[in-house]
């Protein structure tokens, strides 16, 4: 399909392309898995305000160049920059910019569609998850890991992960746990599980489907390029829900090491290997994500308990044991459960209300 208009913006690392009644937006960091950086979060968001407002666009599709990833996140690397050089404000600037990006994109006024394939983890799930028409490849690897650098879940993932069915919201929170496209729409992180000819030609199929409803065009890729679903993780939801519907994170890891089912032996050892904070923090947002139900009071949510954690010692020791110095060993502090200020998170949590 021959662009119609010239394509926007290669410096950013966002391509903008128009073509007739359809806009493509690509994601082009392919070497860095298309991480996000500032300059790629600002254009998307002009992009997209742009486009809500043209009345010559019917459709909107968002999609991650390579073969590798849709989005690996934000870029990690310049966190822990921020944050290791007393420009925490710049963080949390960078961070509320993308919430309110993936809010305009939940709100989006036209169908936008979002393709997830590849590496699709913490921002690129803000991106493709929020979406009116949210399009999986089996293959996609899914997730939110941030438990695993000292962080915890944000970009309304913890929304998302709430509305997962049962406690499935809670393992995979606190156990950074990842899942396949596959998977996606019976967790709530996708509508359709897409065959990978269709998301290879995407842009080829889409003029039968503009003037249709977002709703519509689900029911209709579904129908025309659907893929199987993954069904399997029905067959862990009762040792999930018996441990992570426990009240406390301490309960779920005595509910996990007390199971003899193996699957629950290994979730155990990863709440074990994830920084105890970012593992309590991930308990409490999604238990009060639950209780709202709504998208940004979660974002509000997840950003307070950001400012909080950025200057905890576990965010950049997390980073640097998992992506700068890559030894897979990090020391976290506190080290145990047991010593996190249970209190204290649960009042972020729960916010100025309570």
């Amino acid at each position: 399909m021959e662009s119609l208009r010239a394509p926007t913006d290669t410096a950013t690392n966002v391509v903008s392309r128009v073509y007739g009644p359809i806009g493509h937006i690509e994601l082009d960091r392919p070497a860095k898995l298309n991480a996000l950086t500032l300059q790629m979060l600002t254009e998307l968001t002009r992009v997209l305000a742009a486009w809500a407002e043209d009345s010559s666009i019917s459709l909107v599709l968002l999609t991650g160049r390579g073969e590798r990833a849709f989005c690996a996140g934000g870029d990690i690397a310049d966190f822990h920059r921020a944050i290791t050089t007393g420009r925490h404000q710049e963080f949390i600037d960078l961070l509320a910019m993308e919430f309110d990006l993936d809010y305009l994109i939940s709100s989006y006024p036209k169908p936008l569609i979002s393709l997830a394939h590849g590496i699709t983890m913490g921002g690129g799930v803000g991106l493709a998850s929020h979406a009116p028409v949210r399009l999986a490849t089996s293959s996609a690897t899914m997730g939110m890991p941030e438990a695993k650098i000292g962080y915890t879940p944000d970009v309304g993932g913890t929304h998302l992960l709430a509305n997962a069915p049962g406690h499935f919201g809670e393992y995979l929170a606190m156990s950074a746990a990842s899942f396949t496209g596959a998977d996606a729409v019976y967790l709530g992180f996708a509508d359709v599980v897409v065959t990978d000819s269709f998301a290879e030609n995407i842009l080829d199929e889409l003029d039968e489907l503009v003037g249709l409803s977002a709703a519509e065009i689900i029911s209709a890729i579904e129908v025309l390029h659907g893929a199987p679903e993954s069904h399997a993780l029905e067959l862990s939801q009762g040792w999930v829900d018996h441990a992570f519907s426990a009240d406390s994170p301490q309960e779920v890891l005595e509910r996990l090491e007390q199971m003899v089912h193996p699957a629950a032996r290994q979730a155990a050892q990863l709440l074990l290997a994830n920084s105890p904070s970012s593992v309590s923090s991930a308990f409490y947002t999604v238990r009060q994500a639950r209780a709202e139900q709504d998208l940004r009071s979660a974002l509000e949510r997840e950003l307070r308990m950001a400012r909080h954690l950025m200057h905890q010692p576990d965010l950049a020791e997390g980073i640097r044991a998992q992506v700068i110095d890559k030894d897979r060993n990090p020391r976290w502090s506190p080290a145990l459960m047991s010593e996190v200020d249970h209190h204290g998170l649960r009042l972020l949590a729960e916010g100025p209300q309570a």
